[in-house]
């Protein structure tokens, strides 16, 4: 293990870093993935043709927020050697408004739809910032592996907090109306105990850099000079395509799950806790794949494996199916997020690393936008037809396989270096 990480890193650091990924998973797969949305389309706006789609918009217009502002909080976290200090303040900030969902109550459309953008919000600013300690803790040799340490570790706090959700909802015998709000407060709860340790341990290791240009300027001439680094933005663009489709899976599966293939509740939540485990082996196993046989090589076959898994869902009509569906989903989840969070780090100048993660962030939120909002409009337009929902958002992956062709890693790596 220690040969995998750069020097004067200790392993408890490691830990404490990944512990991250363990406390702000809770949070998407209650809040985003499993619970919150279905609720909010049942219970919440009680099944009105709209819900869907003002579920993806709410979601969408916290991503572009992030879009806005991400790399310019990545730009201050570089100048001003703060990536630990923003990171408390966004942590703060999603624990707080992920407490307040408790009140988003049946008919609190409006309340639900406006916490669920701040809590998702700083949710998204906090994982820009988190990403980029990686390349201050990992052997440039050893991304893939520490990344997908990391990520499986998170799949591994989302299986938790969903567990003690499903523990309490099955425990009550209430019904989703005063369950769901509840599992809000656990959420939240298990956000801020688990990421203590990261506050801890996880040394800033940067240096204050001289404040020769204000924020804005130094996106603008990231942005400027982005041709130095031909590779990387050929690769955040990819990010925009493959990122659209599995945002669409994350923000919608249980309502899939519930509306296409007419899951309880309970039994969405027990797919997603199976599913959780299945991307915890993906992001740790893929992570030492990506090393052995390269990072285009393990992208491209996660992909391939993200086209199939639409075609699955698609055509499914019986349970055992889907679940096939959805475990193939898993496995590439945590794979190619894992994966493509590695080879930022690997192509990103070690100056600007916060900076480029902004950009990174920038990729995976523009993202966000429009795959979510390709699923909904697709089901408003076709009266809740959510199976030509989850077809439209595979044709995402198919475009991020083919931007793929024609990356040279080690072309971009020299040019991180000479930067």
């Amino acid at each position: 293990m220690l040969r995998a990480l750069a020097s004067e890193v200790r392993p408890r650091e490691v830990w404490a870093w990944s512990m991250y990924d363990f406390a702000n998973s809770g949070y998407t797969t209650v809040v985003i993935t499993a619970v919150f949305g279905a609720y909010f389309v049942s219970v919440v706006t009680d099944n009105q043709p709209w819900a869907t789609f003002a579920w993806t918009a709410a979601l969408s217009v916290s991503y572009a927020l992030i879009l806005v502002t991400g790399p310019l909080v990545g730009a201050w976290a570089d100048t001003h050697a703060a990536k630990k200090r923003l990171l408390l303040v966004s942590t703060i900030g999603c624990v707080l408004f992920t407490a307040l969902l408790w009140f988003a109550g049946p008919g609190e459309a409006a309340l639900a739809l406006a916490l669920v953008a701040l809590s998702n919000y700083f949710f998204g600013v906090g994982e820009n910032l988190i990403a980029a300690f990686l390349p201050e803790l990992a052997d440039s040799r050893a991304m893939g592996r520490v990344s997908g340490w990391g990520w499986s570790f998170g799949y591994l706090g989302g299986l938790a907090a969903l567990g003690i959700c499903l523990a309490y909802i099955t425990a009550s015998g209430l019904p989703a109306a005063h369950t769901v709000p509840v599992t809000m407060l656990i959420t939240a709860a298990f956000f801020a105990i688990a990421a203590t340790p990261t506050f801890m341990f996880l040394r800033e290791r940067a240096l204050p850099q001289p404040r020769i240009e204000d924020p804005w300027q130094r996106v603008k001439s990231t942005l400027r000079h982005s041709r130095t680094f031909v590779d990387l933005r050929r690769f955040l663009l990819c990010i925009v395509f493959y990122q659209a489709g599995i945002s669409a899976v994350v923000a919608l599966a249980a309502i899939y799950a519930e509306q296409a293939m007419k899951f309880t509740m309970r039994e969405t939540i027990t797919l997603i806790l199976v599913v959780n485990v299945t991307a915890a082996l993906g992001a740790f196993g893929f992570g030492y794949l990506q090393d052995a046989i390269g990072h285009v090589r393990s992208i491209a076959l996660t992909l391939a494996g993200w086209i199939a898994m639409v075609l699955i869902a698609f055509f499914s009509e019986d349970r055992a199916s889907f679940w096939v569906a959805a475990n193939l989903a898993g496995l590439c989840m945590g794979s190619s997020q894992a994966a493509g969070r590695a080879l930022v780090g690997y192509l990103a100048p070690a100056s600007r690393l916060a900076e480029f993660f902004g950009l990174w962030g920038l990729a995976v939120k523009a993202a966000s936008i429009f795959g979510p909002l390709t699923y909904g409009a697709v089901t408003w337009i076709f009266a809740g037809n959510h199976r030509l929902g989850i077809l439209a958002t595979g044709l995402y992956f198919v475009l991020g396989l083919v931007t793929l062709s024609g990356l040279d890693v080690e072309r971009g790596r020299r040019a991180a270096l000479s930067a």
